[in-house]
């Protein structure tokens, strides 16, 4: 089974997929991006780098058991895929907390609001195969647990179930 586990950043991925309970081996699509050197320029004005997606594809191709995590692990072949979601006010403070800039805490904050993510995630996987998590109020360990659920399908797709449009 591959499960990719997606959503802005921000809404806890790399936390969570931490304390999930699984035999699937966890990747965090990131650091594999950075020490693979799977990037083809640094984006200066967002700070970050911009993912060779053919060479992460590639590296991903063959791997079976496996759950990746990353705010791009839903453009990724993939039988499952949960959609981490937060408030864009709870995105806001977690960017700011971990040092990024408030134009990328703002950006990822209005992204969280148009759905982008989500939206991605069902037009390449299909509303039957994706799962939405809300982590705004909730623990990293009640995160790992909805996971887990999905991962023992113990939980029904879920798509279009979370909201923030209001926000803005």
């Amino acid at each position: 089974m591959r499960v990719a586990v997606t959503g802005t950043p921000g809404t806890g991925k790399t936390t969570a997929t931490g304390r999930v309970e699984t035999d699937l081996d966890v990747v965090h699509l990131n650091d594999v991006i950075k020490s693979e050197e799977f990037s083809t320029e640094m984006d200066e004005e967002r700070g970050s780098l911009v993912a060779d997606m053919d060479a992460v594809a590639e590296w991903l191709d063959g791997r079976e058991d496996v759950l990746f995590e990353s705010h791009l692990a839903h453009n990724f072949d993939a039988d499952r895929v949960v959609v981490l979601r937060a408030h864009p006010d709870t995105v806001v403070e977690r960017l700011r907390e971990r040092g990024d800039s408030d134009p990328k805490a703002d950006e990822n904050a209005e992204s969280e609001a148009l759905d982008v993510i989500l939206s991605e995630a069902v037009h390449h996987h299909g509303a039957e195969n994706v799962y939405e998590i809300d982590t705004t109020e909730r623990d990293p360990d009640e995160v790992a647990a909805e996971i887990e659920a999905v991962l023992a399908d113990d939980r029904e797709p879920s798509a279009g179930t979370v909201s923030y449009v209001d926000w803005l």
